[in-house]
């Protein structure tokens, strides 16, 4: 029952929206499938010690993303976003989608609350008052991607932390509907009310 509680979705984006892991097809959209295979190669000593916990999420995605777009200009990697996104018909999950242009037509106040930058999650999504993408920050000096974050990497708790910073009343004033798919949504499923947990 949520009574006089406002009601909020909160939806991850990648495996809950997405079909396909969209930092993986940003890549391959940059580099192509063997170059996205050589340098994943590259930085699998890295990638399967985070598996196995021994390495932080955050270093070995900034360390991947670093080798495929330091010093990419804004301006270019605008627009490889953009052509990730004109894949939306693949990439999206469309039943999903739905349940979020719901809560929009319902004037519920939408949270995108995820580990991917808004830069290529933004071309997917609808514009409207009440969305808002809540994502990892990419650091920019002088028009060009420094291959660094700007922000902790919204991940697990970051999520939820994240949040909790641009909700300006108390939490009991809140109704939380959280949508998400893996080990990263774990915290968030936690602190909301209700849980979806989207199979793909």
């Amino acid at each position: 029952m949520t009574g006089d509680k406002e009601i909020i979705h909160v939806f991850d984006f990648d495996g809950t929206l997405t079909r396909k892991d969209s930092f993986i097809e940003l890549i391959r959209t940059k580099a192509g499938t063997f170059g996205l295979f050589l340098g994943i190669l590259c930085y699998s000593p890295w990638l399967v010690m985070m598996k196995l916990g021994l390495y932080s999420n955050e270093k070995a995605k900034q360390r991947v993303f670093s080798h495929f777009f330091k010093n990419m200009s804004v301006s270019d990697f605008s627009a490889l976003c953009q052509e990730l996104a004109s894949r939306r018909e693949e990439i999206l999950n469309q039943d999903v989608l739905i349940k979020l242009e719901e809560a929009l037509g319902h004037d519920q106040q939408v949270f995108i609350v995820t580990a991917s930058a808004a830069e290529w999650v933004q071309p997917f999504l609808p514009v409207h008052e009440r969305l808002t993408i809540v994502a990892t920050g990419l650091e920019v000096e002088n028009g060009r991607l420094t291959g660094h974050f700007s922000t902790s990497n919204c991940y697990g708790a970051e999520k939820v932390r994240r949040l909790k910073k641009l909700l300006p009343l108390s939490r009991e004033h809140y109704y939380i509907v959280a949508y998400g798919d893996s080990r990263g949504d774990k915290e968030m499923f936690e602190f909301a009310e209700e849980k979806v947990i989207v199979k793909s």
